[in-house]
């Protein structure tokens, strides 16, 4: 009995070096981080960006693979799939993890189940915007507008179930309009029609609007954050223009399949943590407008399970469904 005892007490000594090597060796080849959006937008920016810090600090390439489509649900699923090694990880954001799961009535993954957050990366507001020459000089002057003739102003959107069209449905809830969705294939062809005038109005990332803003292309009228921003000081966010409780960030994080040892996952959070305190990263991320993430996986779950709960009740209440 001792010597067997003594057999078994060898073997786990025995293992946990080895254990610890493995780990120790992590990453030993290239990593492919999947961002569930096509190339030169701001979540494939992102992936890029963090991705070269990854490298640069874990020794290995990592490698960004857009996979695009499916308001999200292609890459992020192509991401739930894979091998829980720590080798394949993803660009996690605010559409396929907190709105698709009620939007779609068929999901081939469950963000909840199969995904593990990592760190939140970012968040960023978005900017109400209308034509240059449009009538409308303040958020009260739509909200007159729009009651006095239902559903005869629109706005535009990047897509079905984005943060562009979130934003517009809860203003829409918050105050009791009718006004027409517009969706397009993605945020651009939607800013040009706005500066057309072919659509009244358009909620846009920040990042993406302040640009066409300071041209005087377009009128920014709110932000949709708690609170202004330090790149536009005199824009009142939504609820100071006169719709209280309005609040919307778009958001993005790292994720790994689940069942991704929490050595991994540790070693990962605590990498995008210091990318976040980069100087030049976290110049850009500022001068954009946005909110710096990090933190810990279990706030980036928190986050994600509350953003769920929040847009799956106005996905339902609104009849929200994709094309």
């Amino acid at each position: 009995m001792k010597r067997r005892n003594l057999l078994q007490a060898t073997s786990v000594v025995i293992a946990m070096p080895s254990l610890a090597w493995a780990q120790d060796k992590y990453p030993s080849k290239p990593i492919t981080l999947i961002c569930p959006y096509a190339a030169g937008g701001n979540a494939d920016q992102r992936s890029r960006q963090i991705g070269r810090f990854i490298s640069t600090a874990l020794g290995q390439p990592v490698l960004v693979d857009n996979k695009p489509g499916a308001g999200g649900n292609i890459g992020t699923e192509a991401v739930a799939r894979a091998k829980p090694d720590g080798y394949t990880i993803g660009m996690g954001n605010f559409a396929p993890l907190a709105v698709n799961p009620t939007m779609f009535k068929k999901m081939n993954f469950d963000p909840a189940k199969d995904l593990v957050p990592v760190c939140l990366i970012e968040k960023g507001p978005l900017v109400l915007m209308v034509p240059a020459n449009s009538p409308f000089k303040s958020v009260k002057d739509i909200i007159a507008a729009a009651k006095a003739s239902p559903g005869k102003l629109s706005f535009a959107s990047g897509g079905l179930g984005g943060s562009h069209h979130l934003s517009g449905e809860m203003f829409k809830s918050l105050a009791g309009l009718s006004i027409t969705h517009i969706p397009y294939k993605g945020g651009a062809p939607a800013t040009t029609d706005l500066m057309g005038g072919q659509v009244d109005m358009m909620f846009e990332q920040m990042y993406s609007a302040a640009p066409s803003i300071r041209a005087g292309k377009l009128r920014a009228l709110a932000i949709t954050s708690k609170t202004r921003s330090p790149l536009f000081p005199d824009l009142p966010t939504m609820a100071e223009a006169g719709v209280p409780g309005f609040e919307v960030q778009n958001w993005q994080g790292l994720v790994a399949p689940a069942s991704t040892p929490a050595a991994l996952i540790k070693l990962l959070n605590e990498t995008v943590n210091k990318a976040l305190a980069d100087p030049t990263i976290k110049e850009q991320m500022l001068g954009q407008g946005n909110e710096l993430g990090g933190g810990t996986p279990e706030q980036f779950a928190a986050l994600i399970k509350s953003e769920a709960d929040r847009w799956g009740k106005l996905v339902r209440s609104a009849n929200i469904k994709p094309e």
